[in-house]
């Protein structure tokens, strides 16, 4: 099955399969009837304070990417959300749909790279 990221921003499409917002907190200006969501992994997300720290800062990319994957791969909440994930992958096409602007440089880059190392892609 396929693995893709959308903005939350972006219209939805059949294409999508099934949608997971992987952010901690509610995207602004979004409502709930219209994000057309089939889940809600708030543990997917970075943790507040890693959140915070980062910033959505080019120069901490690097150093955020490493502390991330440290999260993703320890923290117990964090490695179930991922593992629900993986399962959804199982079944049918899965976007992870996140609402930070900058497509390159936010933490579903790197969650996507980690659920790919896992499938082995």
């Amino acid at each position: 099955m396929e693995l893709k990221m959308k903005r939350i921003y972006e219209s939805p499409t059949e294409a999508d399969g099934f949608r997971i917002l992987v952010d901690r907190l509610w995207p602004r200006g979004v409502k709930k009837e219209n994000a057309q969501l089939d889940a809600w992994l708030k543990d997917s997300a970075p943790s507040p304070d890693l959140r915070k720290w980062f910033d959505h800062d080019p120069d901490k990319f690097a150093a955020f990417k490493e502390r991330y994957e440290e999260e993703l791969l320890t923290d117990e909440k964090t490695m179930v959300a991922v593992a629900e994930i993986l399962k959804q992958l199982d079944e049918t096409d899965v976007t992870l749909v996140y609402a930070a602007k900058d497509p390159d440089i936010n933490h579903v880059v790197v969650l996507k790279e980690l659920l790919e190392r896992q499938l082995g892609k």
